[in-house]
């Protein structure tokens, strides 16, 4: 989901005894260049640079196959749901922790269903989990402050309902993946971009972060070399009703925020904007924690090993946060 210019950077040595690989990086300091991101989706433009017309066809997403369908939100018509996950056995007088994703696929295609294996998990955990639709291109006359405003709306609703979902409001995490990643980090450190339907009264923000490979770096950022702007403005020229620098988590990187954990594989080139965002983040007294996976590359997470490995990460993440307890 992103595009770059081929680059050497330092990478700090493996721990003694990770027989994968696995790396936890805190302090980067780039050396030669730096990422920035931009819409996977494939046809949006000609070998002749010349935008093709983009197709508005309001069809569902497809919808994960267990979870309670609740609608969050109707806009143009077209409702949006979000899938509850419960742990067994909830008790009445319980408040639980909670997660909520959003799927990937460059603001343009993907489905709640991505991430329903991943809240089956975690409601196994004793946590309630969330998978939520948002608005794409692909099937919505949308740019990606749109998919902000929704994925605040999203938060919101998880929030006002905390009691009639045994949620904790003050234990809820945002997650997700690439794009969907960028949503969840834009719930957390930009203020702006709400639905004017929304009940502000009620926040938006997580009390937890936790990212997949996200798009942390949408606009060309003065640390990226001069050449990366053309690339800036070829790629995402027109993708946001506002400046891309406006909805680029990092530009507000260096904000107060909740604690933030990201997966990443070493050979994802999402992953030099994502370190970027964590020295900023990090100048301002924020936790925020990048871990590694050697030879890995973008969306290795919903597989295989790397599945389960990110899974573990993530419990001990939330057991560090006092949400969760050993196994």
């Amino acid at each position: 989901m992103l595009t770059t210019l081929a680059c050497s950077f330092s990478v700090l040595a493996q721990n003694p005894g990770e027989s994968l690989q696995q790396r936890e990086t805190s302090d980067f300091l780039p050396r030669t260049r730096t990422v920035l991101a931009s819409n996977d989706a494939t046809g949006t433009q000609s070998q002749t640079g010349q935008k093709k017309p983009t197709k508005n066809l309001a069809r569902a997403a497809e919808a994960p196959k267990n979870g309670d369908r609740h609608v969050y939100k109707t806009v143009g018509g077209i409702d949006l749901p979000l899938y509850v996950f419960q742990p067994n056995q909830t008790q009445a007088h319980e408040k639980r922790p909670a997660i909520v994703f959003f799927f990937g696929g460059g603001w343009s295609s993907g489905n709640p269903s991505q991430f329903e294996k991943q809240c089956e998990h975690f409601a196994s955990r004793g946590m309630v989990a969330v998978t939520v639709e948002y608005r794409v291109s692909s099937r919505h006359s949308v740019k990606i402050d749109n998919c902000i405003e929704d994925a605040k709306s999203a938060m919101r609703w998880v929030r006002g309902h905390a009691k009639d979902l045994h949620i904790d409001p003050d234990r809820i995490a945002a997650a997700g993946g690439s794009a969907g990643g960028h949503l969840a980090a834009c719930t957390a450190v930009i203020d702006t971009f709400n639905d004017a339907l929304d009940n502000k009264a009620i926040s938006a923000k997580p009390n937890a972060i936790v990212l997949f490979n996200p798009a942390l770096a949408i606009a060309w950022d003065e640390r990226m070399p001069k050449e990366v702007r053309e690339i800036a403005q070829q790629k995402m020229s027109g993708r946001s009703h506002a400046p891309i620098k406006d909805v680029s988590p990092l530009t507000y990187a260096a904000t107060k925020q909740p604690p933030c954990i990201m997966f990443f594989g070493t050979d994802d080139r999402l992953l030099e904007g994502a370190r970027l965002y964590q020295i900023d983040s990090q100048k301002s007294n924020n936790i925020c924690k990048i871990i590694t996976y050697e030879g890995q590359g973008h969306g290795f997470f919903n597989r295989g090993e790397y599945y389960d490995l990110t899974l573990a990460a993530a419990d001990t993440f939330f057991i560090d946060c006092g949400w969760l307890f050993k196994p």
